[in-house]
């Protein structure tokens, strides 16, 4: 018996199966990956999510024909994006800490490569002495130098472990600032906007039909839309709320500016990604800006640093 489950905090997973029992296959084409770390097969990108229907429905048919047995185990219930957030910032910040310890890790490695590299050097006749073919020492001489060489290679290889290491911890350590930066919290509620947009009008769509083309949905179609969407649009309305909170309490501290179309007017300069640009027009969602040619450029008013009145 195999038991995929989903649960928003774990996300999706499925239990039961065995090295060499025939799943794998079937699971790689449906898209899920195995997890080394967990010891489980997964969904990419399931967790604090709500459940992928379609791919564990396809799943369970493939499963299936292939002659296992598939049991379903799915919790449509969301977590407030408050404690995903809380999580996600926390196991960031344990991701730093094991990235630091093996960047220190493979720094030691790359100071012990280097000094037996140095050792093995020292060990080489001095001088630049050539080898002395047929006599005694020729096949020391060639170990040594053989020793060497093998030596320096190992310390280039630590040399690069560590410096890619080094690069990927101090990534790590802005991940966390960069999603919370001013201008992609502001893009992000604009995208959460039209994704709850385009979840409530999926609620109201026209369905086809192969005779008489495009027909209005049914009230019983509509309801039964909003029953299956309501988890989808209720979790989205979630992150909205949350991210306006994020973006209000930026522009009450001072990090973000929060111009929209009621405080910039035409005329106006306006810094943007450190140049001072003159107004052209106050878009609803955007500001356009001269260029210095004959054209115009467009910008969101988060990314507005600074703004200067004619007067």
């Amino acid at each position: 018996m195999l038991t995929i489950t989903h649960t928003h905090e774990v996300g999706t997973l499925i239990d039961g199966t065995s090295r060499g029992d025939g799943t794998a296959e079937v699971l790689k084409y449906a898209g899920w990956r195995w997890g080394r770390s967990i010891n489980a097969w997964f969904i990419p990108q399931s967790r604090d999510r709500l459940p992928k229907l379609h791919t564990i429905t396809r799943t369970k048919a493939a499963l299936e024909a292939a002659g296992f047995e598939v049991q379903t185990e799915i919790d449509s219930t969301h977590r407030p994006i408050a404690e995903v957030e809380a999580g996600k910032i926390e196991r960031q910040a344990d991701r730093v800490d094991a990235l630091a310890v093996k960047a220190e890790r493979k720094s030691r490695a790359e100071d012990t490569a280097w000094a037996n590299a140095q050792a093995a050097h020292d060990r080489l006749p001095g001088g630049g002495e050539p080898i002395k073919v047929g006599h005694h020492s020729e096949v020391r001489h060639r170990n040594a130098i053989a020793t060497a060489g093998n030596a320096m290679r190992k310390s280039i290889v630590a040399s690069e472990d560590a410096a890619t290491a080094q690069a990927r911890a101090d990534a790590a350590t802005h991940t966390t600032t960069a999603r919370y930066n001013p201008v992609t919290v502001a893009n992000r509620i604009q995208t959460l906007v039209a994704e709850l947009r385009k979840l409530e009008r999926r609620i109201t769509a026209q369905c086809y039909d192969d005779t008489r083309g495009y027909l209005d949905a049914t009230a019983d179609q509509m309801q039964a839309r909003a029953a299956r969407l309501a988890p989808h649009i209720e979790e989205k309305r979630d992150q909205i709320a949350y991210w306006e909170a994020v973006s209000a309490a930026q522009v009450e501290s001072g990090t973000a500016t929060g111009y929209d179309r009621s405080t910039v007017r035409k005329g106006d300069r306006v810094k943007i990604r450190g140049q001072w640009r003159e107004v052209v027009r106050a878009n609803l969602k955007t500001v356009s800006v001269t260029t210095g040619y004959t054209w115009t450029d467009t910008a969101p008013y988060a990314e507005i640093q600074q703004l200067v009145r004619p007067e």
